[in-house]
């Protein structure tokens, strides 16, 4: 039997109905917060940042393949990473179907990490994604949109992140330690690359910065959770879970191992 409470489908109804109250007060609101995001102040863009991508050197400018909206997500893959984030590799999962639909819709969605492209070009391969992926390697990108911090600002307590001052450095916590392993590096510098999306207008050839978000700000594009917030069991998280999609196969095939020859 159950131990979560039961009824029938009368009463299950009636709780349904007070529920979707609240959820349309929610969605009310959430349309409340997407105007006033677009109702931010731009602000000019006259610096001048450099990319690689798969077609060659790209100015931000460039980027915007010509829409006048740009999305990039700040995905965690600093120089002396091995591999991409895991975290930011399962947000990463729901970039291929929806890019497309941006990039028609007056929007490009680009991935933009500190690795040197050659880096990223043979993950994004392993991983099988499509969507456009440039690397800052050698820029100021990452760092002016608090994406990417120094040793020397983590050590000092010099870190902003999440437009919130951060302590000194201390040691990681258990899933920190674990995704810098899982991305072949050390847990310090694991964690002075950051997660976050940024948006940038484009007119009248000028680029400006719209909007910047980061830790759970991103959570709204991690389409697994979105699954699993409406699933009958939650999030149901007791620690570090995910994988990337072709480890799940691995640890499979190494627990039906262990499970077939002890």
């Amino acid at each position: 039997m159950s131990k979560h409470k039961t009824g029938t489908q009368k009463e299950w109804l009636a709780a349904r109905l007070e529920l979707l109250k609240a959820e349309k007060e929610l969605t009310r609101l959430s349309d409340e917060l997407a105007q006033r995001r677009q109702e931010l102040p731009w602000v000019r863009i006259d610096k001048d940042y450099s990319f690689e991508t798969d077609e060659g050197k790209a100015s931000l400018a460039d980027l915007f393949r010509g829409r006048s909206q740009l999305l990039v997500y700040h995905f965690m893959f600093g120089p002396d990473y091995k591999a991409g984030c895991p975290s930011c590799s399962a947000i990463a999962d729901g970039f291929n179907g929806i890019e497309v639909h941006l990039a028609n819709h007056d929007a490009m969605l680009w991935a933009v990490s500190r690795a040197p492209l050659a880096k990223l070009q043979a993950y994004k391969n392993r991983m099988g994604w499509t969507f456009p992926w440039a690397s800052s390697f050698g820029s100021d990108f990452n760092a002016d949109f608090a994406a990417s911090f120094t040793q020397k600002q983590q050590r000092e307590g010099d870190i902003e992140y999440n437009y919130e001052r951060e302590e000194p450095w201390e040691g990681a916590g258990e899933g920190a330690t674990t995704f810098a392993a899982m991305s072949g590096t050390d847990p310090a510098t694991y964690t002075r690359e950051r997660p976050g999306v940024s948006a940038f207008a484009l007119e009248d050839g000028v680029v400006y910065h719209t909007y910047s978000a980061y830790s759970r700000g991103v959570d709204g594009l991690w389409g697994m959770y979105q699954w699993l917030d409406r699933a009958p069991k939650g999030r149901n998280e007791t620690g570090v879970w995910w994988r990337r999609h072709d480890e799940y196969r691995e640890s499979q095939d190494k627990g039906a191992s262990k499970d077939c020859c002890g």
